[in-house]
């Protein structure tokens, strides 16, 4: 009879861990999930303006339209606001330290300038990493842009990294992380 009593109190721990474990592992898939929504909307919202503007390199502009190109900083021409006159658009990205209202350390933000004023940014939206290679007619990399021979670039491929606000804990560990996405998209401006 003892062994019995005993027997069910081990069962019973046994299936209660499980529920616990169970639990821990739903929230953790909860939160993963939600987590993973946010980065795949800023994903597609960094994405859907970054194509608006690149597709009007050149727009309204003679001449070379790329004045600078290097993986994070891309200087254009375009007729962004469609006036009749093309403007100098700049992207470029902040450092770490300008991100606020997130835990992540890694955070940067997109800028963008018109005519060296107005810089529109906003929010990081989760990017921690944004990268711009330049492509041939032949879809091949172009590798000498310090030469300033931007009348090459065809294409621009666009690698966008974005992480999570708040490291994910590990349910069954004692380590967090944080969610991951990763977005890369090419353009070809009409116009160049």
């Amino acid at each position: 009879m003892l062994l019995d009593i005993f027997g069910s109190v081990v069962i019973a721990g046994l299936l209660f861990i499980m529920m616990v474990r169970l639990n821990l592992f739903s929230s953790q898939t909860s939160y993963i999930s939600d987590s993973e929504l946010k980065l795949q909307t800023n994903t597609k919202t960094l994405a859907e303006i970054l194509d608006y503007d690149l597709r009007k390199i050149g727009y309204r502009h003679e001449g070379t339209a790329i004045i600078l190109a290097d993986s994070t900083h891309l200087t254009f021409m375009a007729d962004i606001d469609s006036n009749g006159t093309a403007e100098e658009v700049e992207y470029f990205v902040g450092d770490s330290t300008e991100a606020t209202g997130t835990l992540n350390p890694s955070d940067i933000i997109l800028k963008r300038t018109i005519d060296g004023g107005n810089l529109m940014s906003g929010s990081s939206l989760n990017l921690v990493k944004l990268k711009f290679t330049y492509l041939d007619e032949f879809s091949n990399k172009i590798s000498y842009l310090n030469s300033g021979r931007y009348d090459d670039i065809k294409y621009i491929r666009t690698e966008m990294w974005l992480a999570g606000d708040d490291p994910i804990p590990d349910a069954y560990a004692d380590t967090s992380s944080y969610t991951l996405t990763y977005w890369e998209f090419t353009i070809y401006p009409r116009n160049i």
